[in-house]
C-alpha cells in the first residue's frame, strides 16, 4: 500500500510540469501578440517573457526534483 502511495505522491509532482508547459506556452503566445501590437517594444517584451519562463521552468526543475526523491528515497524503504 505504501508503494502506491509514493507513486501517487510522484505523480501529483510531475503534474507540476505539465501546468508550467502550458504556462509557458501561454505566454509565449501572448508575447508573440504583444509583439506584433508593439514592435518597437520587442526588446522589453523578450526580456520579461525570457524572465518569466526561467522562473516557471524553475518551479518544473523543483517539481521533477521532488518526484525523483520520492522515487529513490522514500520509495527504498517501501520495497
Amino acid at each position: 500500500m505504501s508503494a502506491g502511495l509514493v507513486a501517487i505522491g510522484a505523480g501529483l509532482a510531475i503534474l507540476a510540469c505539465f501546468g508550467v508547459g502550458f504556462g509557458i506556452a501561454s505566454a509565449t503566445g501572448k508575447a508573440a501578440e504583444a509583439v506584433a501590437r508593439q514592435p518597437e517594444a520587442s526588446g522589453k517584451i523578450t526580456t520579461i517573457l525570457i524572465l518569466g519562463c526561467a522562473l516557471a521552468e524553475a518551479t518544473a526543475i523543483y517539481a521533477f526534483v521532488i518526484a525523483l526523491m520520492l522515487i529513490m528515497v522514500i520509495g527504498k524503504g517501501v520495497i
